[in-house]
């Protein structure tokens, strides 16, 4: 694959580029069919507010209780201790993708360009000691390693799609907890505005920042209410084990309605500012990366359609693509943070 300079997206759909194996290899469903069905017949409706009980409505409460299990771990790593099965988010029989091709194709470039550089070296990250520092407009500055940080919120499995603003998506048994429960600690003040995570760039771990592929270290942002918003995820494992590597170690942040650059991965510092902060795909390339970076079927990239997905791991490259929902599906949940503006213009 060419190097990918800053100004290029990592894949497009006419690229014409050869798929990976993983792309057709059959796809295992490890979870529960008693809690799909569950939630297939109740929905899958999250309602804003804070902890678990305000995101849960009456059906799925119920869903969560219809006698289903964790996604089932693979094995291949640390198992997280505690993690209880919640739903917020959840998606009603939607297959849930595969382990290996999760772990296997992925954006990091911190550790290569091509999709199967992070499995291939993300190896020489060291996910512990690792911390994570807290700062700017808070009223208690925290620095937390990765030990109190686990401690710190009850681990919850949520099953979220990804969409990749590339044109494809995956289904995720991530596990953490709400972003919203680390920032509280902090103590926010009234000029935190915005919220900027930025990520571990070392080359001696990372073999990729030796490049000029972007400008290091990666930064993202969200507005406030974005990073307090219940689906907001601090995501510390998937298929109910500690994040691989590749896939972010220690601790990741996800953010489900937006394409998956904005979910930065190996944070080690997260600072609430007054000023909507500039990530990195947006400096690298403004016209074509925005802040919000919402997912909008009918916002297309201005190489590509945004209008349907490539579902990885579903029969390959001749699959018919699905189509691609508002918000990538969590309209209801999400729509009201972005209520009377111009979603064309703020993209």
């Amino acid at each position: 694959m060419a190097f990918i300079r800053s100004s290029r997206s990592p894949w497009h759909p006419d690229s014409g580029l050869q798929l990976p194996s993983s792309e057709i290899t059959p796809q295992e469903v490890y979870a529960s069919r008693r809690t799909w069905l569950a939630q297939a017949a109740l929905g899958s409706a999250v309602v804003a507010g804070g902890g678990l009980g305000a995101l849960l409505n009456p059906a799925q409460a119920l869903a969560q209780g219809a006698s289903g299990s964790l996604v089932k771990r693979p094995g291949k790593l640390a198992a997280l201790p505690g993690v209880r099965s919640a739903v917020p988010g959840a998606i009603a029989m939607e297959k849930i993708t595969a382990y290996e091709d999760i772990t296997t194709y992925n954006n990091f470039y911190e550790f290569g360009t091509d999709k199967s550089a992070p499995a291939e070296n993300a190896h020489t990250l060291r996910p512990r000691p690792w911390t994570v520092s807290i700062e700017g407009e808070v009223g208690k500055p925290l620095t937390l390693g990765i030990d109190d940080l686990l401690k710190l919120g009850a681990m919850e499995e949520r099953i979220y799609r990804l969409r990749c603003v590339e044109g494809w998506s995956m289904v995720i048994p991530w596990v953490g907890y709400s972003l919203s429960t680390l920032i509280k600690r902090a103590e926010p003040n009234s000029r935190a505005k915005y919220v900027e995570f930025i990520t571990l760039a070392d080359p001696k771990q990372m073999p990729g920042v030796r490049s000029g592929v972007l400008d290091w270290p990666y930064v993202e942002g969200l507005r406030i209410d974005e990073a307090m918003h219940p689906l907001t995820l601090m995501a510390f494992g998937l298929y109910g084990e500690v994040l691989p590597n590749q896939n972010g170690a220690p601790l990741r942040l996800v953010v489900p309605w937006k394409y998956g650059f904005k979910s930065a991965k190996s944070i080690v510092k997260i600072r609430l500012v007054e000023k909507e902060p500039v990530s990195s795909w947006t400096k690298a390339n403004r016209g074509e990366y925005g802040f919000y970076s919402n997912v909008n079927p009918k916002v297309d990239h201005p190489r590509w359609s945004q209008a349907s997905e490539r579902r990885i791991g579903e029969g390959g490259i001749f699959t018919p693509r699905k189509a691609t929902l508002m918000f990538n599906g969590y309209e209801a949940q999400v729509g009201q943070l972005y209520a009377g503006m111009d979603l064309k213009k703020f993209y």
